[in-house]
Order: C-alpha cells, then structure tokens, then sequence
C-alpha cells in the first residue's frame, strides 16, 4: 500500500498547479465583464465549487468572452 510520502512528489505539483489555475481563473473572472455565457456571479461559483480543475476548465471553455 502507498504511503503519504511516496505520493507527495506527485501531489504537491498538482496541488499547486489546481491552485494557480483557480487563482488566475479568479482574476480573469474578475477583470473582464463580458462572458460568453452566464454572468461574473454564476462563473465565481462554478470555478469555486468546481475548484479541482474542473470548474477553471470549464470557465475557459464555455465562459470566457473572446477578445
């Protein structure tokens, strides 16, 4: 059976890499004020409730205004 220490070489960069995902999902969310779908609010709570990549993911796919 794995231990804890075996699997944190590969948990730590996940878990930063789902961090810095939802950090700059945040800020793009907050920046811009025009979505393809939905409004400021519905994106906020999807990227927070979805927040293990996937809700940024899907901000970017199917929410992100292009400009």
């Amino acid at each position: 059976m794995l231990e804890l220490k075996e699997l944190l070489p590969f948990l730590i960069p996940v878990a930063a890499a789902q961090i810095i995902l939802l950090l700059y999902t945040l800020h793009h969310i907050l920046t811009h004020k025009t979505y393809k779908r939905g409004n400021r609010t519905f994106w906020i709570v999807v990227a927070l409730a979805g927040m293990q990549f996937i809700g940024p993911i899907l901000y970017f796919l199917l929410g992100k205004e292009d400009s």
